[in-house]
Parts: C-alpha cells; sequence; structure tokens
C-alpha cells in the first residue's frame, strides 16, 4: 500500500470515527471487546498513516463502527 493511501485511508477512518462521536480511546476498547486487539496508540498511526490495516483490524471496524466495508475505503 502506498503512503499517500494509507494516510488518507487512515484520515479517513479518524472521520468516520468521530462522525460517530468517539474518541480514539472510545474506538481501541470496542474494538478490544469484540478481540481486535488495537491499542490506542496504534489506532492513533493508522489515522496518521503510520501503520498498516489487516484483514480482521479492517472486519472490525466495520462491525464496531456500524458501516458497510464499501464505507471504509475511499
Amino acid at each position: 500500500m502506498n503512503d499517500e493511501y494509507s494516510k488518507a485511508m487512515g484520515q479517513h477512518i479518524s472521520a468516520i470515527r468521530q462522525s460517530k462521536g468517539l474518541t480514539q480511546e472510545q474506538l481501541s476498547a470496542k474494538l478490544q471487546v469484540i478481540g481486535c486487539d488495537i491499542t490506542r496508540s496504534a489506532l492513533a498511526k493508522i489515522e496518521v498513516g503510520q501503520r498498516h490495516l489487516y484483514p480482521d483490524e479492517l472486519k472490525a471496524l466495520k462491525i464496531v463502527l456500524g458501516i458497510r466495508y464499501d464505507d471504509l475505503f475511499i
């Protein structure tokens, strides 16, 4: 995945999170409850494009945020 897309994807995930009224800490906690071990720090790195997402993490984000897969991608 190229760096520009990683940054754009992270910013998009951040915007979705904020539109749902969640902090990074709250989203991280919700992800951990369903078995996806993303810390707040890891989520912050994802949102600025410094860390890539794994398929299981995409699935967990879809579930926790209550969105479609199409909504995750830009």
